[in-house]
C-alpha cells in the first residue's frame, strides 16, 4: 500500500462560522482572519494505492459551479486535484474507487464535471463512488440548515451514472480499511481509519477541520448537532492521545498532519508534520 496526500485547492470561510460560539479574541490566535473575517481553508484529498485498487477519499469543490458560486469561498493557490494526481503519476481515469465522507459540496464537488456541451457527467468514468445508505437519505432529502451544502447537482447524477455503492458492515473487504462513524457534523460522516505502516492513520473530514479545533468547545457553526460533535470529539480524541493516531487534516491549509496528548487541560495538539516527514 502507498498513501499520497492530495491537494485540490484553498479556499477560504467565515472564521467566526468555523468556531461557533467561540470568541474571535481566542480562535485567531491558531487561525489568524483576513479583514474579511475569513480563514484559510484546504481542500485536501488522500489518495491510496493498493495493488490493482486506486483508491480517492474525497475530491474537493470541483470546477463546474459559476463564477458567482467561487465567489463566495475566496479560492486562492494554484491546486488541482489533476495537478496534484499527475504528480505522483496517474490520471483521474486511473481512479478504481471514490470514497466520500459526506456529501457536501466541498468534499464531493469534483465527482461530477461538466463537458463541453454543458452536460453533467461523471469526473473519474472508470470509479465506483462509494457512501451509505443514510447518509444518502439525508442528503437527498435535506434539511434546510444544509440544503445550501447539499447540491443536486453534485449528487443525483452519481446516482444516475450507474457509479454509486453504498458500504455495509465488511468494511474493509469493500473498501480496505475501517470506517468510524460521526453524527454531530451532518447524519453518518464517515473517517476512514487505516493502518499504515505500522502506523494508524486518520482521515479527520469536518470532525476535526484544523488543529484550531481540538479544544472540545471549539465546534463549526455548520455542525447540526453540535453537542453530539462535543461528545464524539472528546471520545474520538482520548482514544488518539492514548494510541497515539496520526491525524490527516483534509481543511487545515497550513498542517498537514498532527498528533494529540493529554494535558490538564484535557487533550491538546502534540505535533505537526508534513505527510512526506511521517510516512515514506
Amino acid at each position: 500500500m502507498k498513501i499520497y496526500p492530495i491537494e485540490t485547492g484553498n479556499f477560504k470561510l467565515d472564521g467566526g462560522a468555523m468556531f461557533g460560539v467561540v470568541p474571535k479574541s481566542i480562535w485567531q490566535r491558531t487561525n489568524p482572519a483576513d479583514a474579511n473575517n475569513m480563514i484559510d481553508m484546504s481542500m485536501r484529498c488522500m489518495l491510496i494505492e493498493d495493488g490493482n485498487r486506486l483508491l480517492l477519499i474525497d475530491t474537493g469543490l470541483g470546477n463546474k459551479q459559476s463564477d458567482k458560486f467561487y465567489s463566495y469561498y475566496y479560492l486562492f493557490g494554484d491546486f488541482s486535484l489533476d495537478t496534484s494526481l499527475k504528480k505522483y503519476g496517474f490520471h483521474r481515469d486511473d481512479i478504481t474507487d471514490i470514497f466520500l465522507t459526506h456529501l457536501h459540496f466541498d468534499h464531493c464537488g469534483g465527482v461530477i464535471k461538466r463537458n463541453k456541451e454543458g452536460l453533467l457527467i461523471p469526473g473519474f468514468k472508470n470509479a465506483k463512488v462509494w457512501s451509505n445508505q443514510k447518509h444518502w437519505k439525508w442528503a437527498t432529502e435535506p434539511n434546510a440548515r444544509e440544503k445550501a451544502s447539499f447540491l443536486k447537482e453534485n449528487i443525483n447524477p452519481i446516482k444516475e451514472s450507474g457509479q454509486l455503492e453504498f458500504i455495509h458492515s465488511n468494511y474493509k473487504d469493500q473498501i480496505g480499511f475501517d470506517v468510524l462513524f460521526m453524527d454531530g457534523h451532518t447524519e453518518k460522516q464517515m473517517l476512514p481509519k487505516i493502518e499504515y505502516q505500522d502506523k494508524t492513520l486518520v482521515f479527520m473530514a469536518d470532525l476535526l477541520p484544523t488543529v484550531g479545533h481540538i479544544p472540545l468547545p471549539y465546534v463549526m457553526g455548520y455542525d447540526t448537532r453540535p453537542l453530539l460533535t462535543i461528545k464524539e470529539k472528546a471520545a474520538f480524541l482520548n482514544e488518539a492521545a492514548d494510541k497515539n493516531f496520526y491525524l490527516f487534516l483534509e481543511h487545515d491549509a497550513h498542517h498537514e498532519l498532527c498528533t494529540v496528548k493529554h494535558t490538564e487541560k484535557g487533550v491538546r495538539l502534540n505535533t505537526t508534520h508534513k505527510f512526506s516527514e511521517i510516512f515514506i
